[in-house]
């Protein structure tokens, strides 16, 4: 059985930049098993499964990293957009635990709208120690998934962050380091030890939370944000009442088919 994929970066301009996706398009779900090994088998942070679907939303959408299904995620759901939108001007999933999510087209990129994440302040002194930096912790109190935030004093810091991966996946949470930024209004690197991905190159997700926990800091509800993996990634954030509306562009760098 051939089953074709397509691998997008997303949030990224140019090839090998911001973070890669693997897309498959099915016409069934077949075993969640099978689709955790074809997720290992690309071992990327997620590959995006899409099924085509009526009513609510055009497909339904599930992510998978090499080692466990999540909750949320925004490369891989802008991604989807970029390869199955055609001459439509919008495309909407239907999720298992984030609701409707939808794409768009914008000018030369895409928008996707995301259900904010809120975190309130939880000092955690585990996960400073795995980080091996020093700030202040937000830790989630609504949302897809736990997530933590940890405030750092500037970008340097951010950029110098060094955890300890196996401290930090006992930690089970994703950790966000964050500060103002150098090259964008913010700052940000990701860490998800506990799901198979140390460092993720640019998280859409984390950007659920970090628009709302921003908007608040810098008073207005649009900002840039920069995302400073080895990869890299660039985004717009805009907080809307409940949503996180992330802007960014796509770049396909492969396709091929998947024999079984």
């Amino acid at each position: 059985m051939a089953m074709p994929f397509t691998v997008v970066d997303a949030f990224a301009d140019r090839p090998f930049a911001g973070n890669p996706a693997a897309v498959m398009l099915l016409d069934a779900w077949p075993d969640d098993a099978l689709l955790q090994s074809i997720a290992r088998e690309h071992n990327r942070s997620e590959t995006a499964f899409l099924v085509p679907m009526d009513g609510a939303a055009d497909y339904e959408l599930r992510w998978f990293t090499p080692t466990v299904e999540v909750a949320m995620c925004g490369h891989a759901t802008l991604a989807s957009g970029h390869v199955v939108l055609g001459d439509r001007d919008a495309v909407r999933f239907a999720t298992r635990k984030a609701g409707v999510l939808t794409v768009r087209r914008n000018g030369d990129g895409y928008t996707l709208d995301l259900p904010v994440t809120r975190v309130a302040p939880a000092p955690d002194a585990a996960l400073l120690a795995a980080l091996g930096c020093d700030g202040e912790v937000f830790a989630s109190v609504s949302g897809a998934q736990q997530t933590s935030i940890i405030l750092l004093s500037d970008a340097a810091a951010v950029r110098a962050c060094a955890p300890d991966m196996a401290a930090l996946s006992a930690c089970e949470v994703m950790a966000i380091v964050t500060a103002p930024g150098d090259v964008a209004d913010i700052v940000s690197r990701v860490f998800v030890p506990a799901w198979g991905v140390d460092e993720d190159p640019v998280t859409g997700s984390a950007h659920a939370a970090l628009a709302p926990f921003w908007a608040e800091r810098l008073g207005r509800e649009r900002f840039t944000a920069y995302q400073a993996s080895a990869r890299g990634g660039q985004l717009t954030c805009r907080l809307a009442g409940d949503r996180a509306i992330l802007g960014g562009q796509c770049v396909t760098v492969m396709r091929g088919e998947l024999l079984l």
